[in-house]
């Protein structure tokens, strides 16, 4: 019920940001009679690019491709019924939803299709993290939606709002963002209890919270304030704070853009680095570890480098690319752990040699880096490493 009790909100400042995942709901794009609508989308694209121009990247997660697709086939009554049918829907609305987007778009927009199960599996992870972070080098705007073609699952559940909490964790967003038709969280259902307050921030996510969500809202809306809060939760397990806003309230957006949320925000308890780096250092595994020399030592842990191929030693032990593995010393002390780019046969191949040479001796590269700084944690302690922290 966005409007109804937004006066009551009260405006906090928003977290500092440099990149932000920005969910759209589809009732911010369905037009009444049917198909998409520029109508709130004008101001959420103004805001994205206000937030470009400061330097500051966003990767926009956008639903409409079913109500897009419904009103290409309007005539077909027969389609909108089993979810074989709505699969079709998806696929014929994908390309109205992002014409829509690069009409409202200063900058280039690529279409980005995902499943929870790319995401779930290492190496289409690494593959879709590695795509998205070249397009945001790129200056593109990047538009992810579920490939809900294929992904029975979650067209089934329309979880959108959780995707969009997965691509925050897989870009390292610092903020995300759920743009809906509802202004906030609220103590009750705003629609059926008219002595419900809003909830301007949640310190933390606890089942007394979650239990003041409901379903979803409207027909063209596959996802309610339940799903919403369960997005905050897996972005808060990985160091995200979550900021629930109305994209129809225009003055809403505008503050946003000035750095002001009149919504809900959902903190975290620490920040993002520190729950990444911990689930690093505490995860289990794999089966093997790479030892480094003195050089790739102190880079790893004074300059919080990436681990190069030609500071690499020896590689023990079996695994794949995308697992963790352990980064010893020369003495077989382990000073790191990151997840690998490369496989193991791959990293004793490349061992010693200059990143520039991957391609000329595997044929192909994943990148320059046999494990980037942002998937990497060090283990050793400070007092080991000269005082310096980890």
């Amino acid at each position: 019920m966005a409007g109804a009790h937004a006066r009551q909100l009260p405006e906090r400042a928003l977290p500092s940001w440099r990149r932000a995942v920005l969910k759209v709901g589809s009732n911010l794009l369905a037009a009444d009679g049917g198909g998409l609508t520029p109508r709130h989308a004008q101001g959420l694209a103004a805001f994205v690019t206000a937030s470009h121009a400061v330097g500051r990247e966003v990767v926009l997660v956008s639903s409409g491709a079913v109500a897009a697709g419904r009103a290409l086939m309007r005539e077909r009554a027969a389609l909108e019924g089993g979810l074989a049918a709505r699969q079709a829907l998806a696929a014929l609305g994908q390309a109205p939803m992002i014409g829509l987007w690069q009409s409202l778009s200063e900058r280039p927009v690529a279409q980005v299709l995902l499943t929870h199960d790319d995401l779930r599996h290492r190496r289409r992870y690494l593959n879709a993290r590695a795509t998205l972070r070249e397009l945001l080098l790129l200056g593109v705007l990047p538009v992810v939606n579920e490939n809900d073609t294929v992904a029975v699952d979650e067209l089934k559940l329309g979880d959108n709002d959780n995707l969009a909490a997965i691509v925050a964790a897989l870009v390292d967003a610092d903020l995300l963002l759920i743009a809906s038709d509802v202004d906030a969280l609220y103590s009750a259902d705003p629609r059926r209890d008219p002595g419900a307050e809003p909830i301007g921030h949640v310190p933390m996510l606890t089942p007394a919270v979650i239990a003041m969500a409901g379903g979803s809202g409207t027909e063209a809306g596959t996802g309610g304030m339940r799903t919403k809060l369960e997005a905050a939760a897996k972005a808060a397990g990985a160091g995200i704070p979550t900021a629930l806003f109305s994209g129809r309230e225009a003055m809403t957006v505008q503050a946003l853009g000035e750095g002001r949320l009149r919504g809900t925000l959902i903190d975290v308890a620490g920040n993002r680095l520190q729950a990444r780096k911990y689930w690093l250092r505490h995860a289990p595994a794999g089966n093997g570890h790479i030892q480094v020399d003195a050089g790739a030592m102190r880079a790893l842990i004074e300059g919080r480098a990436s681990l190069l191929p030609g500071g690499i030693l020896a590689v023990a032990g079996e695994f794949h690319r995308g697992d963790l593995v352990e980064i010893v010393d020369a003495h077989a002390q382990p000073i790191a752990r990151g997840l690998c780019q490369y496989g193991a046969a791959e990293v004793r191949r490349l061992a010693g040699h200059h990143s520039r040479e991957i391609e000329t001796l595997l044929g192909y590269s994943h990148g320059a880096e046999i494990v980037h700084r942002d998937d990497l944690a060090t283990v050793i302690d400070p007092q080991t490493a000269g005082g310096m922290e980890t």
